[in-house]
């Protein structure tokens, strides 16, 4: 079931007469008064036994359950690098249910921390999100160590996590300023998620709460205190509640087959962890952003809705992490975050967005109101309507991202078609060409050749189990290119949209779209196209007919497939009767969107690293 939405409330900045940081919410302290980074490491650390049972692993997992101002996180950050012997990788899932802006974190933590912390506390600065609900992935040193921050009430986020944790921080205010930070519930997801031998540290030492733990599943004792606290718990999960503690394979082989946006992310973010993986595709004979060829650009903007909905929430997703992936990618793979207008189309569509905007309460800086004037000033055109600002909207260029994403060490591609595929007993899938060849193998294969998929699996078992899959269609689509000289009304310096759309002018040329065809027998560009994009132009910019007609550019412009499920939702996930076959499919004209956060969402799964959004979402797009 999917979660409902709650409007976020972020934090005020306060203090108490002794200058500590407090929350007006709940009328508590945010840490003791001898200060947060030396709590962190007494009851924190020392609790957990860390850093003494990370070493000689390949992945370590904690679990906080309130982040606070992040001293916590800082603590456990230094005392991990400081360790030689620390594990390959490190993450921390924390909950706040009330986070500070950036500028507020900044005010209030960089002053509070010492020298030693200062260098990581700006990073946690620079790299904090939006106070937007849901799951927000952050990297540091290089991916090697993960922050998922979790926004919303932790009793119904807890439910939503999916990680495999090794050590607990219960960090919450006060009991009995909070009660729901220790709840039963809460503590009997947290033994859900533990792997053997987890342990947990909290300074309260409340009986209530002490048999709370021991109910869910906890051995509980106690630890000398810090501060005034004569002591505090400590405990570890009842070796009789077992989950496996699984390691993960360096190196793992990977085989992916489609060279598009989608399998061009997955391979990108399995490279990142160390993967070795093979791309097939046959064309990749023509380049290897050829999939995409003269596809000058493209928009990748989120959406929202009232309810903030499975597909609003995916879509948000989606959006970040590829704004975290792409933007350390050089020019001209790296896409321009120039943001996004989306144009109301009459006086009941833009009341109906400006409720959906109150409603929500998301932050002006990620999603705005515009009125008129001010969406004209900003779009450099005279516009009769306002419309949705979406900063993070970004104009991507197709080909040189994938030709980026492709390129980093590790991933191999290979101008190939695969014909058929198969499971051998040895826990490895094999592909094969159309005449029964072996091309390659590997313990875990991704099809994200959108419909080409379908073929692929039509002589496996599965068929039956996939409906949904198998429903999936194949639209042509179209955008159309026009000459955009400095002075003409086409060259917007933001991605306009509405009815259709028009991009920023490259090198003097915009595009605009777009068309869907069902019907269509070849993609490619026509006449027809181009005037289905012009009167979508005509109404979206006010700009004639002829005018348009008299701009499209000798180049004519772009034509593709897009790969559209049921609901309209993306496909992504391993096939429960097929152990190490996944899908990633169906992303329809949301590729750019997908592309990225389907390759964490594969990777975090291989690697045992916590999911990058929550269990519902998971659910929502799993094969089927």
């Amino acid at each position: 079931m999917a979660i409902s939405f709650e409007p976020l409330v972020p934090a005020s900045v306060a203090f108490d007469t002794a200058g500590t940081p407090v929350s007006e919410q709940y009328g508590d302290v945010y840490h003791a008064e001898l200060g947060a980074l030396a709590q962190a490491e007494h009851v924190f650390l020392k609790g957990n036994q860390l850093p003494f049972r990370w070493r000689g692993r390949d992945t370590f997992t904690v679990c906080e359950t309130g982040f606070g101002l992040g001293q916590n996180f800082l603590a456990l950050w230094q005392a991990w690098r400081a360790d030689p012997d620390r594990s390959s990788r490190l993450h921390m899932v924390s909950f706040e249910a009330h986070p500070f802006s950036k500028e507020d974190l900044a005010r209030v933590l960089l002053p509070r921390v010492p020298a030693l912390f200062t260098g990581l506390a700006e990073q946690l600065v620079a790299a904090w999100p939006a106070t937007l609900p849901g799951l927000h992935r952050l990297e540091f040193e290089s991916g090697a160590l993960t922050l998922t921050l979790a926004f919303g009430f932790v009793e119904k986020l807890a439910r939503q996590l999916d990680a495999r944790v090794d050590a607990y921080f219960l960090d919450g205010f006060a009991p009995q300023k909070n009660p729901e930070m220790w709840s039963p519930r809460l503590f009997g997801q947290l033994v859900r998620m533990a792997n053997a031998g987890a342990t947990a540290a909290s300074w309260c030492c409340a009986g209530s709460v002490r048999r709370a733990l021991t109910e869910a599943g906890f051995l509980v004792s106690k630890a000398p205190g810090f501060g005034r606290k004569r002591e505090v718990t400590v405990a570890t999960l009842r070796p009789d509640f077992r989950r496996d503690s699984a390691s993960v394979v360096r190196g793992h082989s990977v085989l992916v087959v489609g060279g598009g946006l989608a399998g061009a992310g997955i391979a990108h973010s399995l490279a990142l962890r160390g993967h070795a993986v093979t791309v097939l595709d046959p064309v990749f004979e023509q380049g290897m952003g050829a999939s995409h060829k003269g596809h000058r650009s493209a928009a990748l903007t989120p959406l929202i809705s009232r309810d903030d909905d499975i597909r609003a929430r995916l879509s948000r997703a989606g959006t970040l992490r590829a704004l975290h992936r792409w933007q350390t990618l050089a020019e001209p793979a790296r896409p321009w975050r120039c943001g996004t207008l989306e144009l109301a189309m009459d006086t009941e569509d833009a009341l109906e967005r400006q409720t959906t905007l109150a409603h929500l309460s998301f932050p002006d800086n990620w999603v705005s109101w515009l009125e008129p004037a001010e969406a004209s000033r900003r779009a450099g055109l005279a516009l009769a309507r306002g419309g949705v600002f979406f900063a993070d909207g970004q104009l991507v260029r197709p080909e040189p991202l994938i030709e980026a994403l492709l390129g980093l060490p590790g991933i191999r591609c290979q101008a190939v078609q695969v014909g058929s595929l198969e499971q051998s007993g040895a826990g490895q899938w094999l592909v094969k060409d159309s005449a029964g060849r072996e091309l390659a193998r590997a313990p875990t294969l991704v099809l994200a050749n959108a419909v080409q998929a379908k073929t692929l699996l039509a002589a496996t078992p599965y068929t039956a189990a996939l409906p949904k899959f198998f429903a999936m269609q194949a639209l042509s689509g179209q955008v159309s290119h026009f000459s955009a000289p400095d002075t003409a009304r086409l060259n917007s310096q933001l991605i306009l949209g509405g009815v259709g759309y028009c991009l920023p002018a490259l090198d003097q040329i915009c595009v605009g779209g777009s068309t869907y065809d069902a019907d269509a027998l070849v993609s490619a560009v026509t006449d027809r196209g181009h005037e289905e994009v012009i009167d979508k132009l005509n109404m979206l910019l006010n700009v004639s007919v002829s005018e348009l007609r008299s701009s499209l550019h000798n180049s004519g412009g772009w034509a593709g497939w897009r790969a559209v499920a049921t609901g309209r939702l993306p496909l992504i996930g391993e096939l429960a009767q097929a152990p190490g076959l996944w899908l990633a499919c169906g992303y329809g004209s949301r590729g750019l969107t997908w592309s990225a956060l389907a390759g964490d969402i594969i990777a975090a799964r291989l690697n045992h690293e916590p999911a990058p959004v929550e269990r519902d979402l998971l659910r929502a797009i799993a094969p089927r």
